[in-house]
């Protein structure tokens, strides 16, 4: 749950025959270290095997960088090489078709294992990809502060920088299937929010915001109903305008604009469909009473 301060983990499980849309499959199985929930382990298992889907039916790309770095001392001269192996996959995952399925086992030496299996459907990701800096901060606006374990009562910020202008929006979505409208805020009537390419914002900091908006900004805390919880957060963001999904306001005024997931999910697939320039970072918080 999250409140205003003045104020899941879940699948896209719709299985629509989306246009442009393949078919995908991925099953892995993750060895459970002895100090991981059950919960966590299944974010985890699902995340992988959805990567492994993506991978198998797009491959991936790897890039291989090298720099070189001199340092001199007294007559001599010393130069330093550093190489750095990126991979990406080609792929991006935009909804489930029907349910992942989790199966809890043992290896031969007795340890856990998590085996998941999952469909959906995806696109091959083409052309320039924009390279977004994200972090979800927790009771402070500075980089130290990152972090995406909370506790009841934590105040949460979003730090972002685009290289490229663009339109933002932030949904969460928790334990009940509800997607909560962070960004653009309530008093906001325009729907949209633009940011600037190369500008750094802190978004939920009535501080830190530019003069002429901090007056409707809209400040979070984060609240646990059971000893410990996990929602989502969707960073949606496109060099193309868009506006918010057709939300409506909740029966608390500490509570932010609301909708149902499902209705969150169809206009987001719908937007994804429609806007191939579209990113979607989908970060898990977990939240302790």
């Amino acid at each position: 749950m999250i409140m205003l301060f003045n104020a899941n983990l879940y699948a896209q499980r719709t299985g629509r025959n989306v246009q442009g849309a393949v078919t995908v499959c991925g099953e892995y199985i993750y060895e459970v270290p002895d100090n991981v929930p059950r919960d966590q382990a299944r974010r985890i298992a699902l995340e992988r095997a959805k990567t492994k889907a993506l991978e198998d039916r797009f491959g991936t790309t790897m890039t291989l960088s090298v720099g070189a770095t001199t340092r001199s001392s007294g007559a001599e001269e010393t130069e330093w090489f550093s190489i750095t192996n990126i991979s990406e996959v080609n792929g991006e995952w935009l909804e489930d078709i029907g349910e992942p399925t989790f199966v809890f086992g043992a290896d031969r030496q007795g340890r856990q294992t998590l085996k998941v299996n999952v469909c959906g459907q995806a696109r091959e990701l083409t052309g320039t990809r924009i390279d977004l800096e994200t972090k979800v901060l927790k009771n402070g606006v500075e980089n130290r502060f990152e972090s995406n374990e909370f506790r009841d009562g934590d105040e949460l910020y979003i730090a972002f920088r685009s290289p490229v202008d663009g339109f933002i929006a932030v949904y969460l979505v928790d334990e009940s299937r509800t997607a909560y409208c962070l960004l653009p805020y309530r008093r906001d009537r325009t729907g949209i929010v633009k940011v600037e390419g190369g500008k750094d914002y802190i978004f939920f900091s009535a501080q830190h915001a530019q003069r002429e908006i901090a007056s409707i900004v809209d400040e979070y805390m984060l609240t646990a109903e059971k000893p410990l919880e996990h929602d989502l957060l969707y960073i949606i963001f496109s060099p193309n305008e868009f506006t918010k999904a057709n939300d409506a306001p909740a029966d608390q005024e500490t509570i932010p604009r609301q909708l149902s997931f499902d209705d969150f999910q169809n206009w987001l697939t719908r937007n994804r469909m429609r806007d191939r320039d579209m990113k979607v970072d989908i970060r898990t918080i977990t939240i302790r009473k």
